[in-house]
């Protein structure tokens, strides 16, 4: 090893706070049918920060009682209503756990439940936490979310859901004396109600009568209070005359995959021409294949689909075992490997999470030092191993462009820009959830227990990814492993000055948090900072400059007090920049070198010579101080040739037009006097 003195260090003596800042329903559009609504007008269909998916719709046959992915109906030929989807548009079949939730809130709420048996749709919407339009024979009944101030799921009807409940209850139900006022998003005082049912709370979801109009609102009183109460009672949401009813025909999920069969059909076939289509190209027909298997449903999926367009070929599984998987994860993927005679390659964390958490705190939404320790080391492993026998590393994977807006425009094979050498393929980019769930039941695979849990998506048990409904539901599975991760949160946040309601309402998930955060925390009376400030922001070479693995020489080097965000903002002046946020890693590309950036605070500056190597350390470490210590006075702005610097948030980002020429950097107030700066 060449070594190099330790401890030299690029600082900032600026001390920031470890926290700071930084309903929608599905329209139904009118076709043949006129019993089929349009999106209330109330629920407004949410506007796009991000990349959206184009088919953020699917149909439902009237006829047959069923939702259909294509406008044809496979059971009796007729075309299905379009219902138009609020993004990311993944709809997906309502799971026994969600079904039994919204069983006992509507007869808690409504001593009446008319969804039965039907076939239930869930379209994940915005909000704080888990938030669903629920889809009952093709009408937008509601919406099922998880409440953040009461950490507990509450069902709010639409006017289409408050139509059929109050045909069948008068729980919870405010009648209105008959009168020509426009009612609708109106505050209502008690002189024009006619009565109210007694099981009326404050802030409770309500149904409405007037007439011969229905709808739902909010209660701003007790009904014992409200003939007292001097101002409005109710706030009348939506109210309207339309007549809508439930389809008599209540179907099974065999009338659905029926109706959808030629479909799932052709986008199997699809995935399995792309999997044999890339794997059978010259430079890599005589290769392994190698599937991503989590253990989720989309991983299912594709190693289903890879074995069926390569039944010649070696197929393996490769299987990353972060050492804080759900139990049932870790069961099922053994299990169905081994009942399936499919070869499981699993890969485990050399470094222990709970070694870490001390010294990382825990892992947050932007913030993902585990992925690095837990997934990323595990997964290098699995590929370095597979290179040692094949020049390329083919990997078919199940990311899906529906799961989220950052994965909105994956393509369908990508060359892993963080590990030279890997070739992934997405042979399921463009299903939606739905279409993932037809397969499996059309195809009857066994799939991990967790969906039919109360789990959306698995992984693990205590990702900061995960749903506060879901980190709730594994203290009724897993009350130890719950216990031992909220008993480390509580340790946290009792050391950073934190309440125990900021653990509660699982504000730790976030490193800086969120405005819909920030508000939630204002509502509650909770303190979003901690009482002890971050570490000032400075770089510190860890181990010195030694030979890397594949040649040439490598820097490592560990951060604090710095930000992602910042970071990636201005890396382009080094070099072009691949971020992954799932990693929590940075790549910037600066031929023939690299270098990685963690969001755990650690740099790999990896280059062809000691020299190289030194050399870009020392530039990327005076970006990183220009980016943390800018104070947006905008000189770089006027020596850029090419306009690919903006002021934004107080501080310069710079686009990848950036041509590198170094003008702004020789410009910059806070480098040229770096030394001077308290």
């Amino acid at each position: 090893m060449v070594s190099m003195k330790k401890g030299r260090s690029f600082s900032d003596k600026s001390k920031t706070s470890h926290f700071k800042s930084v309903n929608s329903s599905s329209r139904v559009n009118k076709g043949s049918n006129n019993n089929i609504p349009k999106r209330d007008p109330a629920q407004k269909k949410p506007s796009q920060r991000y990349a959206s998916n184009e088919k953020d719709y699917i149909f439902w046959c009237t006829e047959c009682n069923v939702p259909l992915i294509e406008k044809g109906c496979d059971t009796c030929g007729k075309e299905g209503n379009k219902i138009d989807l609020s993004q990311p548009a993944d709809v997906r079949f309502c799971s026994p756990y969600e079904r039994s939730i919204l069983h006992d809130l509507l007869l808690s709420s409504f001593a009446y439940d008319p969804l039965t048996e039907r076939i239930i749709l869930l379209n994940k919407i915005p909000g704080d936490d888990k938030n669903d339009e629920v889809i009952v024979d093709g009408l937008f009944f509601g919406t099922l979310r998880f409440d953040m101030q009461r950490m507990d799921y509450v069902f709010e009807p639409s006017v289409s859901g408050a139509h059929i409940l109050l045909k069948h209850t008068d729980q919870k139900t405010v009648v209105l004396k008959k009168n020509s006022r426009h009612l609708n998003g109106k505050k209502v005082n008690y002189d024009l109600v006619e009565s109210v049912s007694s099981d009326v709370r404050s802030n409770d979801i309500i149904l409405v009568k007037s007439g011969n109009l229905t709808g739902f609102g909010v209660a701003y009183c007790d009904s014992k209070d409200a003939s007292s109460v001097d101002g409005p009672v109710i706030r009348v949401r939506k109210i309207d005359s339309q007549q809508v009813s439930l389809n008599p025909k209540v179907p099974t999920m065999g009338d659905v995959i029926a109706a959808n069969v030629s479909h799932i059909r052709l986008i199997g076939k699809n995935a399995m021409n792309t999997i044999k289509g890339i794997a059978s190209q010259k430079d890599y027909k005589d290769l392994p294949v190698n599937v991503s298997f989590s253990g989720g449903k989309d991983s299912l999926v594709v190693l289903d689909l890879t074995l069926s367009a390569l039944k010649n070929r070696e197929v393996q599984a490769f299987f990353l075992n972060t050492g804080i998987e759900f139990p049932e994860t870790v069961d099922f993927a053994h299990n169905y490997c081994r009942d399936s005679n499919i070869k499981l390659i699993e890969k485990k964390a050399v470094s222990d999470f709970w070694e870490n958490v001390d010294s990382f705190g825990p892992p947050a939404k932007d913030f993902r030092w585990c992925c690095k320790i837990c997934k990323l080391a595990p997964a290098n492993a699995a590929i370095e191993e597979c290179l040692e026998h094949s020049p390329t590393c083919i990997t078919v994977d199940g990311k899906r462009r529906y799961e989220s807006f950052s994965r909105a425009n994956i393509s369908t094979s990508e060359k892993n820009p963080f590990v030279p050498g890997q070739l992934n393929i997405f042979p399921i980019k463009d299903w939606k959830a739905i279409e993932v769930w037809l397969y499996i039941y059309w195809r009857k695979l066994e799939y991990n227990p967790l969906y039919d849990l109360g789990f959306e998506r698995v992984g693990c048990y205590l990702c900061p990814a995960a749903l506060s409904a879901e980190y709730k539901r594994l203290k009724d599975l897993h009350p130890q492993l719950h216990e031992r991760w909220e008993s480390f949160l509580m340790q946290w946040a009792e050391k950073n000055g934190l309440s125990d309601k900021f653990i509660e309402h699982g504000l730790w998930r976030w490193k800086e948090l969120p405005p819909k955060m920030l508000k939630l925390c204002e509502e509650m009376g909770i303190s979003p900072s901690a009482s002890v400030s971050d570490s000032p922001f400075n770089i510190n070479i860890t181990s010195g400059i030694s030979p890397c693995k594949a040649g040439g020489y490598s820097i490592e080097a560990s951060i604090h007090g710095f930000s992602m965000k910042r970071t990636a903002d201005i890396m382009n002046i080094i070099g072009k920049t691949v971020f992954s946020e799932e990693l929590g890693l940075l790549m910037v590309r600066n031929d023939p070198s690299t270098v990685k950036i963690f969001s755990s605070g650690s740099l790999v500056v990896n280059s062809e010579n000691k020299a190289a190597a030194d050399s870009l350390f020392r530039k990327v470490s005076r970006q990183l101080l220009k980016a943390h210590r800018c104070t947006g006075c905008g000189i770089c702005l006027k020596v850029c040739p090419v306009d690919a610097i903006t002021i934004k948030d107080g501080y310069a980002q710079v686009s990848d037009s950036c041509i590198r020429c170094g003008k702004c950097t020789d410009s910059c107030v806070v480098l040229k006097y770096a030394d001077k700066l308290s």
